[in-house]
């Protein structure tokens, strides 16, 4: 889009609205500095009203001329008619023009000019208008021969009145009438030189007397040296022509007034430039005929030029400085613009839902010629306001997301000034700014010192406009969709912009799997993770998996919460597999699986092996003995129901799919006996062969030895063992150090403890101490550790005396009247295994001799025993195994502390200590 004189504003103008304006009549004088916002200036050949857009403050502007006492409106017609141009962006900075030579100017002498205007604001915001008067006063000389004025919206021509006479009978049909002379426009009427009529060439003559010239809109006048005539563009008796490739409006009129000497004639002529601009994206460049033919009949001479920006002039400091560029070529008259010149403004502009911006500047070309053999020069002047076509401007989406924030941060931009955020509209709805930014978004409006601006946008990734699924198990990608609500000002055109960002965060915190065993039964516990519950249970079963659906929850006692679920799973039930088979016991193995839903991922797995008594083999007194066969994993093709004895025909009493029980008496089933010293041992055989229809000598598919030992005068059972297969593998044995450690932890919370470098630590009398003894990196759940005996000396020497005792053969002790107390443990992300771990808190109050409280340092000691849970027997068998004993209060002796030798003698046994430990009274002073 190429907006020249097309582009004026009306004369009823819509102007910016600026809340809380003080409504007053303002008044400026020449040369008055009280109203900044309203300023006037001379410039050559026409002068220049500007209101800044701080001072318009109505919805409506309205232009009046004062003429002596008479006050004039002026409409757009009357102003292109009189020499007044206008000229307003849209944010209500309006600058005014008037011709030196136009209407209601006062002219002395073709020197002085004074003009006098009204500005008037009106609006429904406004109690009344309001009004700000306007008095300039210029100079202007020299004039040349010729003046030829190309504004906004009109054509003017004035020319030195060099008369030449034409003789009347040349009007050949019209009579000369008196009274005519009369109708010229009112600066006119007393004019020394009465108009008659005017000749229109266009390029055919057409006559008009001056009152129909007046009445079709055209102007004229003279002043006491000059003849001056208008005309508005795009009328009727103009006409178009191209010169040198720029489209020109042509105004030609020959005028006929009268002169004491008789008739004379002048003729006029006018031509404008409509074109002739060339646009880039970083450029304007406006082209001018260097001969204006219209205006011209031979060769001419450029005697000056100049390039302005509204109006005004610019020196070469300037253009350089603006990047401006004037040159003169064979043909044209150039003036070169960069895009973006800060003399000019941008604008937004939203066309089929996208943003575009155009550039508005105008530029101002004004430049002298004389023919040749003539003393007659010509002042040619345009004021020529451009705007370029829309240019395409998406703005960007600039994502600053960092996902481990979990917030996303957007930015969108960049936007001229006039362009303001309304609105989200999301997956939910539309939310706008305030009540965005009262979610706990942060929006926020970025303005930068070049005008543009752009908006940010941080939403969490928590809210419910964030849409989120999981590629992984383990991730998590999150879509944020919005269509921003955007305005342009003043003309409230709104517009949309649609923005997608994505992050993606390792930040899925699958359910975690933990799991105990006691003489009987499998306990595992599921902590769900955040995706909560939505996943599957899989138990293993004969080597495929299946559903923990309703009725096995039922079966195991499942119970749940909102954070966990847990179930009690029998050791021989059908989930559990059998690893190994001893004599006396089963290690039996539980296995789970979770798996997410509806991708079917495998989101943890657990596996708990455990033994468990079972008795294989059992000799009896009356010669019979039964023997159990168990189906281990390592023998997957056994089938119990098909074991037999060394004589196949005796077969199992009872069989399943897992077991089968055997019972015979010792002299029958090809049980064979044989006699050491004082021992009969009877021995048979278990044993698949592969066929079961007849008896076979080959070796057969599965085989273990069950064998029964008698002494001479009594019976006892012995061990029972399965044959080792020749593929299975054997474990090398190896040799480790179990690491037992105490700890003084800062609370009962037992979250934070005192470090070495923290010690001495000082403590007030009646405050409690809580310790934590714990076995350290060892993950074995067969392994619990106990506290045998705990005591407290003054001396870090744990044999020292005195010594008070805290804990006796694993229990508190009972004489002393402020009790050790022990604290539960359970599992979190420090604690893996609790069975590891011992929480118990003393007072202060527990260390006193004859009734006194003993004040100082204190050490502390115990005795931990690490027991193996699969046989819990003596002191492994509970925390405290002999609640009812007399123990003394002083420390306990060798005897005391050694009489669970023989129960411990197996256990492995460790001796920690704390670090000093300061006893202060209430008054904060350590004793």
């Amino acid at each position: 889009m190429l907006c020249v004189h097309g582009c004026l504003v009306g004369w009823i103008l819509l102007a910016v609205l600026v809340p809380g304006h003080q409504y007053q009549r303002l008044n400026s004088k020449p040369n008055s500095h009280s109203n900044p916002g309203l300023r006037s200036d001379c410039l050559g050949n026409v002068m220049r009203i500007t209101l800044d857009k701080d001072l318009a403050v109505g919805s409506q502007l309205e232009i009046e001329a004062i003429n002596g006492s008479d006050i004039i409106q002026l409409s757009s017609t009357l102003a292109a008619q009189c020499g007044y141009s206008m000229e307003s962006d849209p944010w209500g900075n309006t600058k005014i023009f008037a011709s030196l030579s136009g209407c209601y100017v006062f002219n002395q002498a073709d020197a002085t000019f004074q003009l006098g205007l009204r500005l008037r604001m009106y609006g429904d915001n406004l109690p009344q208008p309001v009004e700000y008067e306007v008095t300039k006063m210029c100079s202007y000389s020299p004039w040349a021969s010729r003046e030829v004025l190309c504004d906004r919206n009109y054509m003017e021509v004035s020319t030195l009145m060099v008369p030449t006479v034409t003789p009347v009978k040349a009007f050949k049909g019209h009579r000369f009438q008196q009274e005519s002379l009369s109708n010229a426009i009112p600066d006119a009427i007393s004019a020394p030189n009465s108009i008659w009529k005017m000749a229109f060439h266009t390029p055919e003559m057409k006559v008009m007397v001056l009152e129909d010239f007046l009445i079709s809109g055209y102007g004229a006048m003279t002043t006491p040296k000059r003849l001056v005539l208008r005309s508005p563009y795009n009328m009727p008796e103009t006409y178009s022509e191209e010169v040198a490739g720029v489209p020109m409006e042509v105004f030609s009129v020959s005028t006929y007034y009268k002169e004491i000497s008789g008739l004379t004639v002048m003729d006029s002529v006018a031509a404008c430039p409509t074109g002739g601009v060339l646009f880039t994206d970083e450029a304007i460049t406006w082209h001018v005929p260097r001969r204006v033919s219209p205006l011209i009949s031979g060769s001419v001479k450029i005697l000056e030029t100049h390039m302005g920006i509204d109006g005004q002039r610019l020196d070469k400091a300037k253009m350089s400085a603006r990047h401006y560029r004037l040159s003169v070529t064979s043909t044209h008259v150039v003036i070169e613009i960069p895009v973006g010149s800060p003399d000019g403004y941008y604008k937004s502009h939203a066309l089929n839902e996208e943003y575009h911006v155009t550039f508005t500047i105008e530029p101002m070309l004004e430049f002298v010629w004389k023919a040749d053999n003539t003393q007659a020069d010509t002042r040619y002047k345009v004021l020529f306001p451009i705007t370029t076509p829309m240019m395409l401007r998406p703005p960007q989406v600039i994502d600053y997301t960092i996902p481990e924030q979990k917030v996303f941060d957007v930015l969108l931009g960049p936007f001229l000034h006039d362009v303001e955020l309304l609105n989200f509209n999301f997956s939910v709805g539309v939310l706008t700014v305030a009540e965005s930014n009262s979610r706990g978004f942060d929006v926020q409006e970025h303005r930068f010192a070049n005008g543009s601006k752009t908006f940010s946008l941080r939403v969490p990734f928590s809210d419910e406009v964030v849409q989120k699924h999981n590629p992984d198990p383990l991730t998590t990608s999150y879509f944020l969709l919005m269509v921003f609500g955007l305005l342009i000002l003043p003309e409230q055109t709104p517009f949309q912009y649609l923005a997608e960002v994505e992050a993606s965060l390792e930040d899925v915190v699958i359910p975690t799997i933990t799991g105990t065993c006691d003489q009987k039964n499998f306990y595992a516990s599921v902590k769900y993770g955040s995706g909560g519950a939505n996943f599957q249970t899989m138990l293993l079963n004969a080597g495929s998996w299946r559903e923990l659906d309703s009725d096995l929850a039922k079966l195991y006692h499942l119970t749940e919460n909102s954070t966990h679920f847990s179930i009690i799973v029998p050791h021989l039930s059908p989930d559990s597999t059998f690893e190994v088979v001893h004599s006396n016991s089963i290690l039996a193995r539980l296995e789970l699986l979770l798996v997410q839903i509806p991708n079917m991922w495998k989101l943890n797995d657990f596996s708990l092996a455990c033994f468990f008594p079972l008795t294989t083999t059992e000799c009896y007194s009356n010669g019979t003995m039964t023997a159990l066969a168990v189906k281990v994993e390592s023998v997957g093709n056994l089938n119990p129901e098909h074991l037999t004895l060394r004589d196949q025909s005796c077969k199992p009493a009872f069989s399943s799919d897992r077991f089968a029980l055997f019972s015979f008496n010792l002299n029958s089933c090809g049980t064979t006996r044989t006699f050491f010293d004082n021992l009969m041992v009877y021995e048979n055989e278990i044993a698949m062969h592969r066929s079961t229809s007849k008896q076979s000598s080959a070796d057969p598919e599965y085989r273990h030895i069950v064998s029964c030992y008698y002494l001479t005068n009594d019976t006892k059972t012995m061990d029972f063992l399965t044959t080792p297969r020749i593929n299975d593998p054997i474990a090398d044995p190896g040799v480790g150090h179990l690491v037992v450690q105490m700890t003084l932890s800062k609370d009962a919370s037992y979250d934070a403890f005192y470090q070495t470098e923290d010690y001495p630590v000082v403590k007030y009398l009646r405050e409690p101490l809580y310790f934590e003894v714990a076995l350290m990196q060892s993950t074995d759940s067969q392994i619990q550790l106990v506290l045998e005996n705990c005591w407290a000396t003054l001396h870090d020497d744990r044999t020292s005396v005195p010594s008070w005792d805290l804990i006796v053969d694993s229990c508190e002790n009972l004489d002393d009247r402020y009790l050790t107390v022990f604290h539960p443990v359970s599992a979190d992300a420090r604690i893996q295994v609790p069975s590891h771990v011992k929480h118990f808190s003393i007072k202060m109050f527990t260390f006193t001799r004859d009734e006194t409280v003993v004040k100082g340092q204190v050490f502390v000691h115990c005795e931990a025993v690490l027991c193996d849970t699969t046989k819990p027997d003596g002191i492994c068998s509970g925390q405290c195994a002999n609640p009812q004993r007399n123990a003394n209060p002083s420390r306990p002796t060798s005897t005391k502390r050694g009489r669970r030798a023989a129960e411990a003698g197996q256990q492995q046994k460790r001796q920690v200590s704390s670090g000093l430990i300061l006893l202060s009274d209430s008054s904060n002073e350590t004793i």
